[in-house]
């Protein structure tokens, strides 16, 4: 009776976990695919495949360009509110995810350490330089030929109101 039953249910098993697979893919294409239209519809769109830097940083605004994955844990809890905060800030200030899992050109010339890392830049290209009282681990990348200020960067998670507060620095009022 044992085996008989075993012969029932290892099908049936195999079936739903092959279909739970199926589901979970289609279901993340699904978001993929949303997030592109929602993408196509705004000037400078959050998700980015490829970076031309100096293009990015020639538009006039502040730059925010943050790094992270889709296995990351941090990069998902802050993948909300950079979607939220792209729709928000458009036309005042560019804010890009670059999934460096799927497209890891991108991190190229970046000192990525560990992910999410964002980097911010001011509306003149140049990088930004937080106030003494800005108190968010930022770190500053100079370059070791010249020793000039190249990068600011904020490795981990940044919250909406850290956010905010850096891009009042960088001279972007609220939304």
């Amino acid at each position: 009776m044992s085996k008989k039953i075993w012969k029932i249910l290892m099908p049936v098993m195999i079936f739903l976990v092959v279909g739970g697979i199926w589901f979970y893919k289609n279901e993340e294409k699904q978001v993929e695919k949303q997030q592109l239209a929602v993408n196509a519809s705004l000037q400078y769109p959050l998700l980015i495949t490829e970076l031309n830097l100096p293009e990015l940083l020639g538009q006039g605004l502040p730059v925010m360009i943050d790094f992270g994955a889709d296995y990351c844990p941090p990069c998902r809890e802050m993948a909300p509110t950079l979607r939220e905060l792209n729709a928000e800030y458009q036309g005042r200030m560019i804010i890009v995810y670059a999934d460096i899992e799927r497209y890891p050109k991108l991190a190229e010339g970046f000192p990525l350490e560990v992910i999410p890392t964002q980097f911010f830049f001011n509306r003149d290209g140049s990088p930004y330089v937080p106030s003494a009282k800005r108190d968010m681990q930022l770190q500053r990348y100079v370059d070791k030929a010249t020793n000039q200020h190249k990068l600011t960067a904020h490795q981990g998670l940044l919250r909406r109101a850290q956010l905010i507060e850096i891009f009042k620095e960088l001279g972007v009022s609220d939304a």
